[in-house]
């Protein structure tokens, strides 16, 4: 069993479908940021879940910033440790993930999820994924694997389209109706020929996901995979965080992992709300 490691690709050389939020800004008509500091920011944000390194042309194009402006505030970047020159272009630096491990919220839902995904793991031996909803993408937290469990796109920090992964579809179904809004605002995309892309169907898919308790992606994001997912709720009853166990869709029967994946994220949700019912009664703020 292994755990993918945040910011290095779990499978070399495999697409995260195209899907990030590096993207052009000047073929999309957007404006770069002014401010120094966004500047500096936009650099980072351009690299996407897939992207081992970029060169000075790919950054320019992908923030909107001039060349020479894109050279200096990555030279200023590279002092600072955020990124690393390589012979071909830059790269992000380990200083970066060692920040984000102080980001507390998701390193303490990371800790608490973790035994309940590697019983999973043990019970199913497929690949099992801790996710959250970050715009309208799920962001996966955390990745439970190992050499039984099918090789899949996904990867630790990497992010798919709510719509069309199983974790997602609870974020939309359980959420508030205006983030459903903003998904079909966007545009639904085909990643397979199963990706539900019509709005009344997406619609009556949720209704479901929302009656059941539990959502399913039936080779909707990526070709022979399948999946299903829980909620996991704060205190207030607030969906925050996902689990599911994903992979080959010949041998993953949905319906019957559905109870383990839903037992796994009612502990964890009610472990989630004891805690915050002591913080609080120490005074600590959720």
């Amino acid at each position: 069993m292994t755990r993918a490691a945040a910011g290095f690709p779990a499978l070399a050389g495999r697409p995260d479908h195209g899907h990030h939020r590096g993207m052009d800004v000047r073929a999309s008509g957007g404006e770069p940021p002014r401010s120094v500091l966004a500047r500096g920011l936009s650099l980072l944000d351009a690299f996407g879940s897939a992207d081992t390194e970029l060169n000075l042309t790919e950054l320019a194009a992908r923030t909107g910033l001039p060349k020479p402006t894109a050279h200096r505030l990555l030279s200023e970047l590279v002092r600072w440790g955020g990124v690393e020159r390589t012979e071909s272009g830059y790269r992000l630096s380990m200083r970066l993930f060692v920040l984000g491990q102080r980001a507390p919220r998701p390193r303490s839902l990371r800790e608490a999820a973790l035994p309940y995904l590697e019983d999973l793991y043990e019970a199913t031996h497929e690949n099992i994924h801790l996710a959250v909803l970050d715009g309208t993408d799920t962001l996966f937290l955390e990745k439970v694997t190992g050499r039984r469990s099918m090789p899949i796109v996904s990867r630790v920090g990497g992010r798919l389209p709510a719509y069309c992964t199983a974790t997602g579809k609870l974020f939309l179904a359980l959420g508030p109706p205006a983030r459903l809004e903003r998904v079909l605002a966007g545009g639904l995309v085909h990643y397979t020929p199963h990706t539900i892309v019509m709005p009344g169907l997406l619609q009556r898919e949720l209704a479901r996901t929302a009656d059941r308790g539990y959502a399913v992606n039936r080779e909707e994001s990526e070709a022979g995979v399948s999946a299903v997912a829980a909620p996991i709720y704060d205190h207030r009853r607030r969906v925050i965080a996902a689990i599911s166990i994903t992979g080959n869709v010949c041998r993953l029967d949905l319906d019957r992992l559905a109870p383990a994946v839903r037992t796994a994220a009612l502990a964890l949700s009610r472990e989630l709300a004891r805690e915050s019912a002591a913080d609080l009664k120490m005074g600590i703020p959720r």
